[in-house]
């Protein structure tokens, strides 16, 4: 089977600056933002104009390139210490997500590891942003055929549920574990996707939704809270999500509704599986007890658009992350293979 990439690209560079597709408008608006400055960059991943852990990478290693075409030295070691600091700004804007600490990491080791003059430098860096848009599309299209063989086989054409966004606009243009339901449908295996909304930001209802409204993928949006009721009516054959960060034993911090979702399909005995690049995995932490969890403005629950929904007086708590623990975890879907958490060491070298 040959796979098809989505034609949906949320980060691309061209004429020396970074188009954004503003995920902040969908589905009503289609708009694209372009930046050329790092500060912008550093904002629009702030604000969520680019969301979801690949493509938060993929937008920080060009956020890096813009920073180091603004500093104004010819001295290597200056130049160095300047960037230093645009890897600092950049971040401080998502805590959660790995992939925007792996991207900046492999900037900066490019940046002191090239010889020669600070526009050569430049000149790599732009080119290492480049290659880690086109590797992640790759892996991603891995992902898709790794998940497709794991996947149950049933009598008939799979349903599969999913929690916010993982598809193109999450990476640079496949997906993770919406690639993996693109590539089922690429088979001709699913029958449809069911769609958690993904309350407060509702990234399923609005991106998740649209995407595959986009590809004639048919999909159904529900409540989080509808999940466990549909599995107890037999509805689903097998969860899918991605991951912002997974530690070294398994453990997967994703979006917020992602821990009770792995909780009911354990009790429905639905396959749950995460799908995820190698670099999603942060070895360096043993258990998701020490993975930070960004906590949003609250703003986002009690307000819908410009609809206040609560009333004044209440107190709000607003995590934007939870972590699944390991042993709720079917199997990890990565580009090297799927294998269970207590697999995952396994391929760290």
């Amino acid at each position: 089977m040959t796979l098809v990439s989505s034609r949906i690209s949320p980060v691309r560079w061209h004429h020396d600056k970074v188009s954004l597709i503003d995920q902040t408008r969908l589905p009503q608006e289609y708009t694209v933002v372009e930046i050329s400055r790092c500060n912008d960059m550093a904002e629009a991943i702030k604000s969520m104009i680019v969301r979801g852990a690949p493509a938060i990478g993929v937008a920080a290693a060009y956020g890096m390139y813009l920073g180091a075409r603004e500093i104004e030295t010819t001295q290597t070691n200056v130049f160095l210490k300047e960037l230093e600091k645009v890897a600092q700004l950049l971040r401080e804007t998502r805590p959660t997500a790995v992939n925007l600490f792996w991207a900046i990491s492999r900037m900066l080791r490019i940046a002191y590891e090239t010889p020669g003059t600070v526009e050569e430098i430049r000149a790599i860096l732009l080119q290492t942003a480049q290659d880690i848009q086109a590797e992640d599309v790759q892996t991603c299209e891995t992902i898709g055929k790794n998940g497709l063989a794991v996947l149950p086989t049933q009598p008939h054409k799979l349903r599969i549920l999913t929690h916010c966004n993982t598809g193109a606009l999450a990476t640079a243009g496949y997906g993770t574990a919406l690639g993996v339901i693109r590539s089922a449908w690429q088979a001709n295996r699913l029958l449809k996707v069911f769609a958690d909304e993904t309350r407060p930001r509702l990234q399923g209802a609005k991106l998740t939704a649209w995407e595959c409204v986009q590809e004639g993928i048919p999909v159904t949006v529900i409540t989080d809270s509808m999940a466990a009721h549909c599995m107890k009516q037999g509805m689903v054959d097998a969860v899918i999500v991605g991951a912002d960060r997974i530690t070294a034993n398994g453990d997967t911090a994703n979006k917020i509704g992602t821990y009770s979702l792995a909780v009911v399909s354990k009790m429905h005995n639905v396959p749950f599986y995460v799908a995820a690049p190698l670099s999603t995995v942060d070895f360096q932490l043993a258990t998701g007890a020490e993975i930070p969890i960004e906590e949003r403005d609250p703003s986002e629950i009690y307000q819908v658009g410009k609809t206040i929904i609560s009333p004044q007086g209440a107190d709000f708590y607003n995590p934007a992350f939870d972590v699944t623990p390991a042993e709720l975890i079917t199997a990890i879907i990565t580009e090297r293979g799927a294998v269970k958490p207590s697999e995952l060491l396994g391929l760290k070298y």
